[in-house]
């Protein structure tokens, strides 16, 4: 078990929780900055949690849910207040819907991580400010100290993982519900040079191919919110079979975040909403893509067509766009 200690002071309304860890820092603040790899430890070990939003930045939000034993969903929120990249972030903790509106009858607490070395690895003290001695006691009540500790004693195996989400292992999907699925890659470069890779029409025309063998026809980006914006692609060798995709960009918040939807031209219905992040971590920027879609059905016939394969293909190539960039 990594707790050394846990200390309650009924006086101030906080808790602190102490726990060491045999691991480099970066790889503990890594798997929290991770959603893939904090909702394996987040919560209970018998209420797992499922993050469906996570910008892990200065003025950004998380939402998740923890799923009982009966099916039942527990949801929460994280305002993010202050980060210190690789040393401490601190966020407002919540109670809220399915969508991640925050429960005006529930408690809000303040809850601040840091992140230090030791000799033999790294410590991550967790300290919360409840708001009233009612909220204290609620709280205990609901087994926030059994959480904690159920949380912390998963840590070490998501530690202990060094390859399943590292730099160079690929394209990883994840169904989240029937309509969200969430596609992730490290992509070896930082935020603001995979946002460039993103917003600049000749660097998607190097990368944004697919398949070997296509071409970008048009390249019309959007650069605010409000914007819109059409892809579309022909084969190399006879410009066949063209198609196109096209949206609006609906959230901006660089170089971190961005929402928009997308349709592909000549096929009804209504469009999808993609949700992408970009966030530092060791190795490079995770790349999180959450695609919410009309329907199930929209849903299986997408990800049947092998739209992740080409992904890879695409990102691999982004990767070494980038490369070719830095040493111009």
């Amino acid at each position: 078990m990594p707790i050394t200690s846990i200390t309650k002071d009924t006086d101030a309304l906080t808790m602190t929780v102490v726990a060491d860890f045999p691991v480099p820092v970066q790889r503990l603040w890594d798997a929290h900055a991770d959603p893939r790899q904090l909702e394996r430890f987040w919560g209970p070990a018998e209420w797992p949690a499922t993050f469906t939003r996570h910008d892990f930045h200065a003025g950004g939000r998380s939402h998740y849910w923890m799923t009982g034993p009966d099916g039942t969903r527990a949801a929460g929120c994280w305002e993010y207040l202050a980060m210190d990249p690789g040393r401490s972030f601190e966020v407002t903790d919540g109670f809220a819907d399915e969508f991640g509106t925050p429960d005006p009858e529930m408690p809000v607490m303040r809850l601040r991580l840091v992140f230090e070395e030791t000799p033999q690895g790294s410590r991550l003290t967790s300290k919360t400010w409840f708001n009233s001695a009612a909220d204290y006691q609620q709280l205990l009540e609901m087994g926030m100290e059994e959480g904690l500790t159920s949380a912390m004693g998963q840590m070490d195996a998501v530690l202990q993982d060094l390859t399943s989400y590292a730099a160079g292992s690929g394209v990883h999907t994840q169904v989240l519900t029937d309509t969200k699925v969430r596609i992730s890659r490290v992509i070896r470069g930082t935020p603001a040079q995979v946002r460039q890779a993103h917003r600049d029409p000749d660097l998607l025309r190097r990368w944004l191919l697919g398949p070997d063998g296509w071409r970008m026809s048009d390249c019309q980006v959007a650069t605010k919110v409000g914007d819109r914006y059409r892809f579309a692609w022909e084969k190399e060798e006879d410009g066949s079979d063209g198609f196109a995709l096209y949206g609006e960009l609906l959230e901006l918040d660089e170089p971190y975040r961005e929402v928009t939807t997308e349709s592909m031209e000549g096929v009804p219905g209504e469009p999808n909403v993609n949700e992408q992040t970009l966030t530092p971590i060791e190795g490079g920027t995770l790349l999180t893509l959450i695609v919410t879609y009309p329907s199930v059905e929209v849903r299986d016939m997408v990800l049947g067509t092998g739209m992740t394969d080409g992904m890879e293909t695409s990102y691999a190539r982004l990767e070494e766009v980038l490369r070719a960039s830095a040493r111009a």
